[in-house]
């Protein structure tokens, strides 16, 4: 119960995504009000003899600006953490505020266009598959491992599309080796066993091969046929495997690109499952296009490209993360270096020795063949071949054979390796030119290595006298800080961030991104597609409003004390500011005791704030303050409470209340103690309720 509770907490896509917990010094973040600064840490003030927890950022002139933990809401990661482009603005100019008002002009229009996408494939009707529950259970049973509860969780969420008459357009993210193919497998035997075929697009002949021969594994105790189209087959049994999906006789068809340009009459298609789509080019995603509106689409994928990853956080397509590693696996260690014939001998050398094998990668066809004969002088110990896209098919299918069955030790390769081969003993890559490469690319290659319980090492090899350029210096730094399992949606948002993360719906890069940052323009563009949705007037001065503001004048912060880790704090109060309902508090509340032991007395503050800015923004009041003696409360212009209900109290208790300007109501009530402060607001705040 609680691990599924943490999991929900902190894995949810939106929390991964705008997660500060990653915020470095000096790191570019975007306050809702003040716009762009750096982050410059936490620090402890007292601010009229009360102890709070502040977020530092320091702006253009070296301004600083101390935000509250309370409001952490209004800080969010730039988008990119990109130091060098990401704007530095000055505090009090209006520079910020034009360049906000700009973005929220074109957010309007893609809402728009967003839910008109949105509602089409809302309104269209596809195919309910059976449950079939028995079969279902007992080919699930079949599964040789454990599934991890975020795999069950992708199984569960595919599963309830596929059952739906709604069509399936689900982003399914998890790392390399992390699981995907089963929860592919499962997607087929639910869409197989209800009388329609399948179709698994891939994008390369090698990864076509390993998926047929996985799935004919994983289905073999039961009556279903697949077949393969890939260049392995020859022209005569292509025409087979056609005629056989035509008939019907087919039931899943692996296939590569060549399904695009085949003119296939599939009997009865009712999924398309398409395995790392940010290999297929954009005409070839026109294509595919074509197909999702007649059929279920399941897409997966390490690392989403941007626009995917984009429409995925925006509900037009579903998304589910698999984050969990499988038991026993260990992070990839990797390395960038300069390129060494020493380093080299090293890292293989270490590889062979243990017994494993080890992948150099040499993106070149002409010289491939010298390089293999230079690391053969270099490391005589071990045994070499080659592997590139312009071998025979027949050829190359032995060659992967050979060395899947250990039959030589170091495979010199081009990026043909990219996607799919599982080979466990394989657990050393050495890739050159290491800078020429996207970071999508970088993780998948990593990827192939470390599939196993043994400790896997990745060397990225960097030219000696080249300079290379500020973008591949920054992919690099990402590859190489996220050595995590699991890293590879957060290297998504990262490419997403160094290469722009282009229009949602066109192909031009969006200026407004990169002038008030990427998790902003989310968050307007969330706010725009409600607004748009239900029909209301969409204020964006309200929608960017900054909240209620709550000060009781008490303690309120996460001791050090009582949690040491910095970033860890950073993260729990983000979690707090963003916590919509008291359901939500009381999970984080329970969530905090559990993990770290019972909450002091400044933390239960934090919360009882929490709770009192909830009701403050259901009643749409702009501040809440109470101090020894009284406090008052500040309405905005749009607050939902009755003004008959303000003048009955004046005019019922003149000596406790009393109305200042239009827009305050002060109260007149000693409250020394804490407890006593929170009942008195809260029954305030209560009185001014509707009734209901």
């Amino acid at each position: 119960m609680q691990r599924r509770r943490r999991s929900k907490a902190s894995e949810s896509p939106d929390y991964v995504f705008k997660s500060l917990a990653e915020l470095k010094i000096n790191a570019p973040v975007v306050h809702i009000e003040h716009g762009v600064g750096r982050y410059q840490g936490l620090i402890t003030l007292a601010v009229d003899k009360t102890v709070q927890e502040f977020l530092m950022l320091s702006y253009a002139n070296d301004a600083k600006l101390y935000v509250p933990v309370s409001s952490l809401h209004l800080i969010s990661r730039f988008g990119g953490g990109d130091q060098v482009s990401a704007p530095l603005n000055h505090l009090g100019s209006d520079r910020w505020e034009k360049a906000k008002q700009k973005a929220a002009k074109q957010v309007r229009d893609t809402a728009v266009e967003l839910l008109d996408i949105y509602s089409r494939r809302a309104s269209r009707q596809g195919f309910a598959c059976e449950a079939n529950e028995q079969d279902y259970l007992s080919f699930s049973a079949d599964f040789a491992f454990e599934e991890t509860a975020d795999q069950q969780e992708a199984i569960d969420a595919v599963r309830r599309d596929l059952l739906s008459p709604q069509p399936m357009d689900r982003l399914v993210c998890g790392d390399v080796g992390f699981g995907k193919t089963e929860v592919a497998m499962r997607a087929a035997f639910t869409v197989v066993s209800s009388g329609k075929q399948v179709v698994i697009l891939v994008p390369t002949t090698l990864l076509a091969h390993q998926h047929l021969e996985n799935f004919r594994d994983r289905f073999s105790n039961w009556p279903v046929t697949v077949g393969e189209l890939s260049r392995f087959k020859t022209g005569k049994e292509q025409d087979q495997v056609i005629e056989g999906v035509e008939a019907g006789k087919v039931d899943i068809l692996i296939s590569t690109h060549k399904l695009l340009h085949a003119k296939i009459d599939f009997k009865d298609l009712g999924l398309m499952i398409i395995d790392e789509e940010h290999r297929f080019g954009v005409r070839q995603k026109e294509k595919i296009k074509s197909l999702r509106s007649q059929v279920d689409i399941l897409t997966m994928t390490a690392t989403p490209i941007p626009r995917t990853l984009n429409m995925s956080m925006h509900s037009i397509r579903d998304l589910s993360i698999i984050a969990t590693p499988p038991a026993k696996r260990l992070s990839v260690k990797t390395f960038v270096r300069k390129l060494e014939s020493r380093l080299i001998r090293e890292a293989i050398l270490r590889e062979v020795l243990r017994g494993g094998q080890v992948y150099f990668l040499h993106n070149d066809v002409k010289s491939i063949q010298r390089a293999a004969e230079e690391i053969a002088e270099l490391v005589p110990e071990a045994r070499i071949n080659v592997a590139h896209g312009q071998m025979r098919e027949r050829k190359l299918e032995q060659v992967m054979s050979d060395f899947y069955h250990q039959r030589f030790n170091v495979l010199v390769c081009t990026t043909i390796i990219e996607t799919g081969i599982d080979i466990p003993s394989a657990n050393t890559i050495l890739i050159e030119r290491a800078d020429k490469f996207g970071l999508a690319q970088l993780h998948q290659l990593r990827g192939r290595v470390g599939r196993s319980h043994h400790q896997a090492y990745a060397y990225l090899m960097l030219p000696q006298d080249k300079k290379i350029t500020a973008d591949a210096t920054k992919r690099l730094h990402a590859i190489s800080a996220a050595d995590q399992l699991g890293s590879g949606f957060t290297l998504a948002t990262n490419d997403m961030e160094i290469r722009g993360a282009g229009e949602l719906l066109g192909e031009e890069q969006s200026g407004h991104i990169q002038a008030i940052g990427f998790t902003l323009y989310l968050e307007m563009l969330d706010r725009a597609v409600t607004a748009v949705r239900n029909g209301t007037k969409l204020d964006f001065d309200a929608a960017l409003d900054q909240g209620v503001e709550v000060n009781m004048h008490l303690p309120a912060l996460i001791p050090d004390d009582y949690l040491p880790d910095v970033n860890m704090r950073l993260t729990l109060y983000k979690r707090l500011a963003d916590c919509k309902t008291p359901s939500h508090l009381h999970e984080l509340q329970v969530e905090m005791i559990d993990r770290f032991g019972l909450l002091p007395e400044p933390a239960k503050v934090l919360f009882q704030l929490a709770e009192l800015k909830q009701i403050g923004e259901k009643l749409g009041l702009k501040k809440i303050e109470a101090g020894p003696n009284g406090g008052r409360l500040q309405f905005t212009s749009t607050t939902q409470v009755e003004p008959i209900t303000i003048i009955k109290m004046v005019q019922k208790e003149p000596d406790t209340f009393r109305l200042q300007s239009n827009d305050q109501l002060s109260f007149t009530i000693p409250m020394d103690d804490a407890k006593q402060r929170f009942e008195m607001v809260n029954n305030i705040l209560s009185r001014l309720l509707p009734a209901t």
